[in-house]
């Protein structure tokens, strides 16, 4: 699995947040556009899955995911945020960049397979340097596919 499997070009996105329950909210209301899904079920899942300990991986970057019914095939939204935002990340830093990974109820070993391939991107400081200094999307999208 690579990046491109999951994010797509439009689902390179900036937005902009004052709390980590107004991020989730616009988390779940892109995705639910651009998947046609309801956007309750989408919160309700990134919700519970807060629940069970903060996906602020430190370093600026947290990864929010969950199973989601109705989801067909893994989706992911990469974000950069306007302004950092408070999450609970492991090291107390506010994030800014957010990847959301969202896997069909029955994932299995392809949930694991799609957190991890972003993972690998995003745990180089250097590779969230040059997502947040990127120009465009585009920009981010290609970074996204090298070594792919």
């Amino acid at each position: 699995m690579t990046p491109s499997d999951i994010i797509l070009p439009r689902s390179i996105i900036a937005l902009s947040a004052r709390s980590k329950g107004a991020l989730l909210q616009a988390l779940a209301r892109t995705a639910a556009e651009q998947l046609a899904l309801p956007q309750a079920a989408i919160l309700d899942a990134l919700i519970r899955r807060e629940a069970l300990g903060s996906t602020g991986v430190g370093g600026g970057v947290a990864m929010p995911h969950a199973p989601v019914p109705g989801l067909e095939q893994p989706f992911g939204l990469l974000v950069r945020l306007e302004r950092p935002v408070a999450y609970e990340a492991i090291d107390g830093r506010p994030v800014d960049l957010v990847c959301l990974v969202l896997t069909p109820e029955n994932g299995g070993k392809g949930r694991i397979d799609a957190l991890a391939c972003i993972a690998r991107r995003l745990r180089s400081p250097e590779a969230c340097d040059r997502i947040r200094g990127a120009a465009s999307s585009e920009d981010i999208y290609a970074m996204l596919l090298e070594g792919s």
